[in-house]
């Protein structure tokens, strides 16, 4: 199990690293208005995200 989760963690460490790596200030202003967002609607996002990975995975596997 541990083999598939830590290069899943570090592949996630890359993604989520490369849009503040290449385009700081859009990220925070991206960011910014995120944190203005009411907790359900960031819950929601969250669950879609979520989701979408889950089935990504199913297809993918």
């Amino acid at each position: 199990m541990w083999e598939s989760i830590i290069p899943a963690l570090a592949l996630v460490l890359v993604i989520e690293g490369m849009l503040p790596f290449i385009s700081p200030k859009s990220w925070r202003e991206a960011m910014m208005q995120a944190a203005q967002l009411p907790d359900n609607i960031l819950r929601s996002l969250g669950f879609v995200s979520m989701m979408v990975g889950v089935i990504v995975l199913y297809f993918v596997r």
